[in-house]
């Protein structure tokens, strides 16, 4: 059997706009969006680049550019572009830490795991999701935005 794993990250900053927060494909309920071309979802954009960095193809950039262009912001289609490449490979576990002074992250991590689990196609309980806020040392702890990363393991 042979074992990889891939880590990956994103960050946007909080925009002005009457945009939804996007988390994990959760709305939240939260005055402000995240600053992106697409849906701005940090916790799928990590993870599209955790697999990024398992497959070597990048997802994030040219081609999410391109289809954002198109008008497709939903970031799970992004996630699904990365997955097509990982296909010869099965995700064991997926690690998530997101950092923010807000939302409050916590509520809502069960909604959070049962939508990555569904789009990964894995047990909601290979799903980790851990939530700081840094203790405020960082622009995302000072409330700025949210930054997130994402380790992924995967066997062949």
């Amino acid at each position: 059997m042979k074992i990889k794993t891939g880590l990956g990250q994103d960050s946007h900053a909080f925009c002005d706009t009457n945009k939804p927060l996007v988390l994990a494909g959760v709305v939240f309920d939260y005055p402000k969006g995240l600053d992106a071309h697409s849906d701005g979802d940090v916790v799928l954009h990590s993870i599209t680049n955790a697999i990024s960095s398992i497959t070597g193809v990048n997802i994030l950039g040219a081609k999410a550019d391109t289809l954002c262009r198109q008008g497709v912001v939903n970031s799970a289609e992004y996630l699904k572009l990365a997955l097509n490449d990982l296909s010869h490979w099965k995700i064991q576990h997926i690690a998530i830490s997101i950092e923010c002074l807000h939302p409050k992250i916590s509520p809502m991590i069960k909604k959070m795991k049962l939508s990555i689990s569904k789009l990964l196609d894995i047990a909601s309980e290979d799903v980790g999701i851990t939530a700081t806020t840094g203790e405020g040392l960082s622009e995302f702890g000072k409330g700025s935005g949210i930054q997130v990363f994402s380790i992924i393991t995967v066997t062949k």
